[in-house]
């Protein structure tokens, strides 16, 4: 039988979960907005770890200046992270943190707005081309 999860599959989502309480309990800094750990993704060989992060109450969600702070922030509590990681977690070697900003979020309500938008171009225009029933 084949195994279904991949180690650093296994890893990388243990590594969310405990992430996002700790980004949520332990980082007591206010410019950091409400931080959602989309995904960890982990090198085959442990020793990085890519943690992919929406920030959410930013007043405009297309506003990069304060994605790019909030990441900051992130960056430099990654020592205490992995620290407090490297307790919670046991393996031998903690990887090492590299925090990215997850743009999917802003793309898909990008998206939703275009097709909102042909939707109503389509039904503008057809409503001329539309026999009258009777």
């Amino acid at each position: 039988m084949a195994k279904e999860f991949s180690r650093t599959q296994r890893v990388g989502d243990q590594m969310q979960r405990e992430l996002a309480d700790l980004i949520q309990r332990e980082i007591k800094d206010p410019r950091l907005g409400m931080t959602t750990v989309n995904e960890v993704r982990v090198s085959k060989d442990l020793s990085y770890a890519d943690v992919y992060v929406t920030i959410l109450n930013t007043a405009n969600l297309e506003d990069e200046s304060a994605a790019d702070e909030s990441i900051e922030i992130l960056k430099n509590a990654a020592g205490f992270l992995r620290s407090e990681l490297g307790h919670r977690i046991k393996l031998r070697v903690m990887p090492h943190l590299r925090f990215h900003y997850d743009r999917t979020l802003v793309q898909g309500r990008r998206i939703s707005t275009l097709i909102d938008q042909a939707r109503a171009r389509d039904e503008a225009g057809n409503k001329g081309d539309r026999p009258v029933e009777e």
